[in-house]
């Protein structure tokens, strides 16, 4: 949030101006930095207890400027300091001044002399809520350098620090931005819990703007590597789903058909629910798929109530599987898929996944290994049983009044007729 501006009590703009022009002519002529420094740091006091925000500012620039061109750094980084630590400063001087220097740091091919600068940067601009959004660009800056250096560990570390959800200065698109690059570094250095902590800081309903739509496809990318890393095949498949909605995917033919390929491929390798049985049909409705004639083909093997034989669904669909990433022989994270897929087509019929399922709790069931029978029953508790007992009993009562009732009505009937007739 910006800051009220000080009342102006003298205008310095004309002696400022004077001072600037004698200090840069002193510099270049007789190459007396010093000097040409103290000359602009007399003026500087003088529209900074005067609170000539205009003034100060040039004359900040000044000074930051003219070292920069004498490539004395080292004088540079003191007169940041300085200048940050006086009374009564300016911040919106202040800020300019350290935008300006953050420009210099872009054009230094010194590395030694980039890193020095920047922490002189990040050092002064530490706490200091009206630099908050430079110092988070500086850090970003510096975590490029640390990720390039293979110190990702350092580099996630950096950036984790910087809280910019709270930062009430930055634009929307860039805190973002920033929020999915922690996400990033964090799945980069396998810190799956702080990621997964880090991707509930961004709203899903930001991502309904079009404008967005490109950091949308970043997030739900990350969102997926996330969910593969604990098997999550469900989640792995919403997040396809995410992707593969958005308009900037479904423009783009190679993109849409990777994203609905890997839609069927993780939908079928879910335990299966009610969830993933409502949405395995609804997958099966897209149109889309009739462009991906084997994927649709093997999504209906999973939907039709027929028994499927594995050595026939892995000699008709294997060797497409096994040239994708998904199922790739390659690495084992792919054979694992590989063989969960077969989990999925035989669980129904062997004892063992039926055992998965039971205690997954997906369904009930007892097996009796002796007999060879399995009792999907749930046995049910003394109260239940009582309760069902007295119901019942309550209901037979019933009926044996109300056939009473009946019985002697029909008696009744019958008897006035008789007397009527005779």
């Amino acid at each position: 949030m910006s800051q009220p501006a000080e009342k102006m009590e003298k205008d310095w703009s004309v002696e400022a101006a004077e001072v600037i022009a004698k200090s840069t002519a002193l510099a270049k002529v007789n190459t007396n930095l010093g000097q040409a420094i103290e000359q602009l740091s007399l003026i500087e006091k003088q529209t900074r207890t005067s609170a000539d925000l205009a003034s100060n500012t040039k004359v900040l620039l000044a000074i930051v400027e003219l070292t920069y061109q004498a490539k004395d750094y080292k004088l540079l980084n003191e007169n940041i300091v300085l200048l940050t630590k006086k009374r009564a400063l300016l911040k919106q001087a202040v800020t300019t001044m350290i935008q300006k220097v953050m420009t210099f740091v872009d054009e230094i091919t010194d590395m030694k002399i980039k890193l020095e600068l920047i922490d002189t940067l990040r050092t002064v601009t530490d706490g200091k809520i009206f630099v908050e959004v430079e110092r988070a660009r500086l850090t970003r800056t510096l975590v490029k350098f640390k990720e390039a250096e293979g110190k990702i560990v350092e580099a996630a570390d950096l950036l984790q620090e910087l809280q910019v959800e709270t930062y009430g200065s930055m634009e929307k698109r860039e805190k973002t931005d920033f929020i999915l690059e922690q996400f990033r570094l964090c799945l980069a250095k396998k810190d799956y819990t702080r990621a997964q902590i880090i991707s509930r800081k961004i709203s899903i309903k930001f991502f309904e703007d079009k404008e967005y739509h490109d950091l949308k496809v970043r997030f739900y990318k990350l969102m997926i590597v996330h969910s593969l890393h604990g098997n999550e095949y469900l989640k792995t498949c919403k997040n396809y789903r995410s992707l593969y909605d958005t308009p900037l995917v479904k423009e783009d033919e190679k993109q849409w058909k990777e994203a609905l390929a890997n839609i069927v491929f993780f939908i079928v390798l879910s335990p299966f629910d009610h969830e993933q049985s409502d949405l395995i049909h609804r997958i099966y409705q897209d149109p889309n798929l009739k462009k991906l004639a084997l994927h649709r083909e093997l999504l209906k093997c999973f939907i039709t109530n027929e028994l499927m034989r594995w050595p026939k669904i892995e000699e008709v669909y294997g060797p497409t599987l096994k040239a994708t990433t998904v199922f790739t022989q390659a690495s084992e994270e792919g054979k694992k898929r590989y063989q969960d897929l077969h989990k999925r087509v035989i669980e129904h019929d062997a004892e063992n996944f039926l055992s998965d399922l039971v205690v997954k709790k997906t369904i009930y069931a007892r097996v009796d290994r002796i007999s060879g029978i399995v009792t999907f029953e749930k046995k049910k508790d003394a109260n239940t049983v009582l309760n069902e007992w007295s119901s019942t009993i309550h209901s037979l009562l019933d009926l044996i009044v109300k056939t009473n009732h009946l019985i002697m009505k029909e008696e009744m009937v019958h008897t006035i007729t008789k007397q009527i007739t005779e």
